[in-house]
């Protein structure tokens, strides 16, 4: 019987997402474990973990990107690309409160953000990408500064 309502919930997950959702809430809420669609519960979890990581990766290309823009074409500088920073550096933030485990990945991920970064800004600006220094001429403290601009 346990069995058998595990496999209605499996293929629930495939049908409606949202339904399986609302009903695996549920039954965790009423203490019915044994019926629980374990398997792909596991997977969502664990694809919840990786799009944090993806944000937070994303975000700090895109503040990386616009620094790099900002410190090497002063000439274009523009209250976008200060909203930008702003905006992502934010969002930044709000993963870290939410999740403080997250500013370890950030760590991680530092370097690598950084040369995705590097080559987006040189695919931005039309500047070679020897313009920009091969390791990020910003720390982590600035990445994340909310006052912090380039000169």
């Amino acid at each position: 019987m346990i069995a058998e309502a595990i496999k209605i919930s499996s293929q629930l997950y495939d049908r409606d997402y949202s339904l399986w959702l609302e009903q695996t809430i549920q039954q965790l809420k009423d203490g019915f474990f044994d019926e629980i669609d374990l398997h792909n519960l596991i997977e969502e979890l664990e694809g919840m973990s990786r799009s944090e990581k993806r944000a937070v990766y994303s975000n700090l290309k895109i503040v990386l990107t616009h620094l790099l823009k900002y410190r090497y074409q002063p000439s274009k500088r523009s209250n976008s690309w200060r909203s930008t920073i702003r905006e992502h550096r934010q969002r930044l933030e709000r993963y870290f409160e939410e999740s403080p485990s997250l500013r370890g990945y950030f760590d991680e991920i530092f370097e690598k953000s950084y040369g995705d970064a590097r080559k987006l800004a040189a695919d931005e600006t039309g500047l070679a990408l020897e313009a920009f220094p091969a390791e990020s001429p910003f720390s982590r403290e600035e990445a994340l500064d909310p006052e912090y601009l380039p000169d």
